[in-house]
């Protein structure tokens, strides 16, 4: 009768078990969602100005001299004609997105975990392996993606300044509608393939950086200890390098598409009339003829620079929401 709890049988010529993920799914899920929503949105407050002046050097155009000439000029800039109200323009659309994108995140990278388990990993009762866990994250990041594409399409049109002093900011709700009227419900996911790029490498790169370091820390401690059968855990310092790790790698690896993805879903607003829109291998290509590489890594540093205390601060708090509540 124990093994009825975890398996079911199916009885034929022979018999065949069908491995079940946990029965607590539901459970677990509200915990990710909430933990995740949390961890997203306090990161997203402490990073914002820095996204703010990325999308900006991002989305300079090439055909026109550069108006900023990096990343402490924009900010000098920016914060001249906006004051720092201004840096958090459009802060509403992001933070409802990092709390979709890392609840999202967090859920399916365990769901993903469970479902590797019940399946190729079903023999070991041992941690999956390194690989699995670039497996999930990828997986993860993958499906977050068309979650994350419309918030990001609205973010990155607010943040942009609007050509022409007398022309006003636009607010959420216009942008809203106005890339409704234009180009129906299918407009709101331009950008989906640079965000699917961005984000399935992406994910495999945050959950690898912060899995592959915050494991480091744990063979070391385990190495010392006498008493190996307790469970290893490591300070708060180690899971904010192991955070920060993982916040680099995810956006120095997969920025040029980024980069692209940005450029599409501002070329509106930097070029207003300017005819058809492009597709995402014509902007790199445009992008690659003019500045080559460098175009594409335009704001990568002030990005990485960003990540590091962001992804620091949103694993370290997960991380410390889940342990409370579990």
């Amino acid at each position: 009768m124990a093994a009825a709890e975890h398996a079911v049988t199916i009885h034929d010529e022979r018999s065949m078990e069908l491995p079940l993920l946990p029965p607590n799914q539901a459970l677990e899920a509200l915990k990710d969602v909430f933990c995740g929503s949390a961890a997203g949105m306090a990161g997203k407050v402490i990073e914002y100005p820095f996204d703010t002046v990325k999308v900006r050097l991002q989305s300079q155009p090439d055909h026109l001299p550069l108006r900023y000439t990096g990343p402490l000029d924009c900010f000098r800039q920016s914060i001249r004609a906006d004051g720092i109200r201004g840096l958090y323009r459009g802060i509403n659309a992001p933070l409802l997105g990092a709390a979709v994108e890392n609840s999202c995140l967090f859920f399916s990278y365990r769901l993903f975990q469970d479902i590797l388990r019940s399946t190729w990993y079903s023999s070991t009762t041992e941690d999956l392996p390194f690989t699995a866990l670039l497996i999930s994250g990828a997986a993860s990041g993958s499906i977050t993606s068309i979650a994350l594409t419309p918030i990001e399409l609205v973010k990155c049109k607010m943040q942009v300044p609007v050509n022409g002093a007398a022309r006003a900011a636009p607010g959420t709700l216009s942008i809203i509608t106005s890339i409704f009227r234009h180009d129906g419900i299918l407009g709101f996911w331009r950008g989906q393939l640079g965000t699917f790029i961005r984000e399935t490498g992406g994910g495999a790169a945050w959950f690898g950086g912060y899995e592959g370091v915050s494991g480091f820390f744990r063979m070391r401690a385990a190495s010392k200890r006498q008493n190996t059968s307790e469970p290893v855990t490591i300070p708060i310092y180690q899971q904010m390098i192991a955070g920060a790790a993982g916040g680099i790698s995810y956006n120095f690896l997969f920025y040029p598409a980024d980069t692209i993805k940005s450029r599409m879903q501002t070329e509106d607003v930097i070029r207003p009339g300017h005819g058809g829109k492009q597709t995402f291998l014509s902007v790199g290509k445009t992008m690659w003829q003019q500045q080559g590489l460098r175009s594409l890594y335009r704001g990568c540093g002030i990005t990485c620079a960003r990540s590091a205390p962001s992804s620091a601060f949103i694993f370290s708090v997960y991380e410390a929401l889940r342990g409370s509540i579990s």
